[in-house]
């Protein structure tokens, strides 16, 4: 256990911000930089997923450093450092050293025996946020991590990039960082995503588009976005159901809101 401790010293220093340490080994070996741990992760994995900026800006200036490499659970460091909050500093650092904004998450190894159920891995992000690993939840750009996040000023600063984030992009279960933003109910993040010709009827793999999800959720407000911007719905997936079909909660199903001429009944969360 020493020796495993004393073999990954970097990658521990990382998550325990300790930035003379790190600055210590790396001026020793700046191989260790690009040395893989148990989880799969490299040092810059840890110090964006533990939103260390002064340890990210020592990584960033090893030679050869990669701003788009992956961990074994298809992770970039962009990626991370997105899904974390007030981690902004650390996304300008990254996309400063050229990170692509429209790179793909792929899963590059199963995760070890024991930690996998139905194909989900949970893996740490940091000391109060979990990742998950599924290996139906390929293919994502950071811009789908982001909305699952609502992390609107993020999404803002990808999106107004040259080349920008494109709202473009299916994972591998067909959604569409609109999906996301629709399932966790962010209106804003909807209404960008939108604004930079995200698909607004777009069905995943289970027949589902972004209404379908919000309602799903009981985000009455977000399913009055995608209302209000046109989203159809007559749409059924593939289980048959319409978007009003999935609210969750039946006791919220009277007409308390309508949405102009669309004179569907729109759901809202119980208080």
């Amino acid at each position: 256990m020493e020796d495993q401790r004393d073999k990954f010293a970097i990658h521990a220093a990382c998550r325990e911000g300790k930035v003379t340490l790190v600055e210590s080994l790396l001026n020793a070996d700046q191989k260790l930089a690009k040395l893989k741990d148990d989880d799969g992760r490299l040092p810059i994995h840890w110090a964006a997923s533990f939103n260390q900026v002064e340890i990210v800006r020592l990584l960033v200036q090893v030679k050869g450093f990669d701003p788009d490499v992956q961990d074994d659970s298809g992770w970039t460091p962009l990626m991370i450092a997105a899904s974390v909050k007030d981690a902004e500093p650390i996304v300008d650092l990254l996309l400063s050293r050229g990170a692509d904004v429209n790179e793909k998450s792929e899963v590059n190894v199963v995760p070890p025996d024991g930690a996998v159920t139905a194909g989900r891995y949970i893996g740490l992000v940091s000391d109060d946020e979990h990742r998950i690993w599924d290996a139906d939840q390929t293919w994502q750009t950071v811009l789908h991590f982001v909305a699952s996040k609502s992390n609107l000023d993020v999404a803002k600063k990808l999106l107004d990039r040259s080349p920008p984030a494109s709202a473009r992009v299916r994972d591998k279960r067909g959604q569409y960082a609109l999906h996301r933003a629709a399932a966790v109910g962010s209106a804003p993040m909807v209404n960008l995503l939108l604004k930079h010709q995200s698909p607004l009827n777009a069905t995943d793999s289970s027949g589902q588009t972004a209404l379908h999800h919000a309602v799903a959720e009981g985000h009455g407000d977000t399913a009055v976005a995608l209302l209000k911007a046109g989203a159809e719905t007559d749409k059924k997936d593939r289980e048959g159901c319409l978007a009003l079909d999935l609210a969750p909660d039946k006791e919220v199903g009277s007409p308390n809101h309508r949405v102009g001429h669309h004179n569907m009944l729109v759901y809202r969360e119980t208080d």
